[in-house]
């Protein structure tokens, strides 16, 4: 007899329904797994076989051949596990039901007939909801995750004789809800702040420019100066992850395993912070079947690499298509993915390799040059914001009152992007000022003469770059933002231009 079960696998981010058909046959026994199987779902084999006697199922005598179609794309990990057990007792006849065509099915079972957690059920759940599908057969941990999907029964399987019960109506599972409202609405994590950082206004006012226009920005002082204390509390003023964005995000994060169980959404931006020694693979994605790294994983959040120098050049340049078009597209033998990767580059760094300021360092000019010079141009064209951390002195560190919270400074970031989102509302891909592009620069960053000439100023007798004119422009749009206004006066102008101090002779 054949049987029909609807499953789906992911490819990238996004799903594509599977659909496992299995056919009892008549010979010796024998199961045979065609359609593209990896070695886990060629494994299954085993664990389906034992998951089916221990739950008190008969194993079909003579040939057992199993299809994952479609045949020309492969099939990864052991969620079939759940969807190969249903169809072979289907095809048996130890199933009887009419439900297995309203839903789709994933899962992996352990030994005992359990059914244990699998990755990227949230594209799977939204896959289903395309499909017109009634519903979805998840494993009990995984159940929340996909209830965001509105509009979609989710049922939570704890183990194979519950789904086979659910399917012939011998018992009723009460679907799984989740509030979204209750879910965005939990409390900020307080263990940072931007209060418990003592000093430094003059850093904490370069973050909230980046965080409000979503610029990148390089944070460059000695060791001890509180460069990374910084950059872990950005994330607390950024704006809440609408929930298109924590979608998308959770997506990513659920392809690559990284949700708790129980876990429904990412409602907080990631903050993802790799070693130096990271590959061109962990950064980017890869591997032989392409799957998200740590710049995809950092979609809609803060991507943070200490020590920028000490990155590899090959690395570091790989960044520059994402920083650009806010998506990295890896090619590999078994496909071309496209993964999003719209993130805030936050990086930091020594001013010198013996990491003083360049007027008090015994580095000669030729070794900073050197040690700047691992950062390329073409890199550093995409970073808006230089910022000199200096030391925090005594008084500052003894002083008991704190600075603003992240709380207040959040306010004022929230109400800079939604002059943005009101000011870009007709162009989709431009989402806060630092995407800004040529014709948006012309239309909503117009000079008067006199900030005109402070640029000229800077680009002339400041020695600054070429390449530094469109960031001074985004960053002073930004600037203008916070302060409400609708036009660019030279106040802004003026504290955009400080933060360009790589593009100044001084570091060379």
């Amino acid at each position: 007899m054949l049987a029909k079960v609807c499953s789906a696998a992911v490819n990238g981010i996004e799903a594509f329904p599977v659909e496992v058909e299995v056919n009892a046959g008549w010979g010796d026994t024998l199961i045979v797994i065609v359609g593209l199987p990896d070695a886990a779902v060629k494994e299954s084999r085993d664990r389906v076989s034992t998951a089916l006697s221990n739950s008190g199922f008969k194993f079909p005598m003579g040939r057992t051949t199993i299809n994952l179609a479609p045949a020309d794309v492969k099939k990864e990990g052991p969620s079939f596990d759940l969807p190969i057990a249903l169809g072979i007792i289907a095809a048996s006849e130890q199933l009887e039901t009419d439900q297995l065509d309203n839903f789709v099915t994933v899962g992996e079972l352990a030994l005992t007939g359990a059914v244990r957690p699998v990755k990227g059920v949230l594209p799977v759940a939204l896959r289903a909801k395309a499909e017109g599908k009634v519903g979805v057969l998840v494993p009990a941990d995984n159940a929340a995750e996909a209830a965001v999907v509105d509009g979609l029964q989710v049922i939570p399987i704890q183990n194979l004789r519950e789904a086979a019960q659910f399917l012939e109506g011998e018992i009723r599972i009460a679907p799984t809800k989740v509030d979204l409202r209750a879910v965005f609405e939990q409390t900020w994590n307080e263990e940072l702040d931007f209060a418990d950082v003592k000093g430094q206004e003059s850093v904490k006012r370069a973050l909230e420019i980046a965080a409000a226009g979503g610029h990148n920005a390089i944070l460059l002082g000695s060791p001890g100066t509180g460069k990374s204390m910084l950059a872990k509390r950005l994330p607390t003023i950024l704006p809440p992850l609408t929930l298109d964005e924590a979608l998308e995000t959770t997506k990513i994060h659920s392809i690559v395993g990284l949700l708790a169980a129980g876990q429904a959404l990412v409602t907080r931006r990631p903050f993802r912070s790799p070693h130096h020694t990271a590959s061109d693979a962990g950064l980017l994605g890869g591997n032989i079947n392409p799957t998200p790294g740590e710049i995809s994983l950092a979609h809609h959040g803060v991507l943070f690499l200490d020590e920028l120098p000490e990155f590899k050049r090959s690395v570091l340049e790989t960044l520059r298509q994402p920083l650009e078009e806010g998506r990295v597209t890896i090619s590999r033998a078994a496909g071309t993915m496209t993964f999003p990767s719209e993130f805030m580059l936050i990086a930091a760094m020594n001013p010198t390799p013996d990491g003083k300021m360049p007027g008090e360092s015994r580095c000669s000019p030729r070794e900073i040059q050197n040690y700047l010079g691992r950062i390329s141009g073409p890199l550093l064209d995409r970073i808006d914001l230089h910022v000199e951390v200096p030391a925090v002195k005594f008084r500052e560190i003894s002083a008991e009152r704190t600075g603003e919270t992240s709380a207040q400074i959040r306010e004022r970031v929230v109400a800079a992007r939604r002059r943005q989102q009101e000011r870009f509302k007709e162009r989709a891909k431009v989402t806060c000022n630092a995407r800004m592009g040529t014709r948006e620069l012309k239309q909503h960053c117009e000079l008067d003469e006199t900030a005109k000439g402070l640029i000229q100023f800077a680009m002339t007798d400041l020695n600054l770059s070429a390449r530094a004119y469109d960031r001074i422009l985004k960053v002073a749009r930004t600037i203008a933002d916070l302060t409400g206004s609708e036009r660019i006066v030279p106040d802004h102008v003026s504290e955009a231009i400080q933060y360009r101090s790589l593009d100044r002779q001084i570091w060379g």
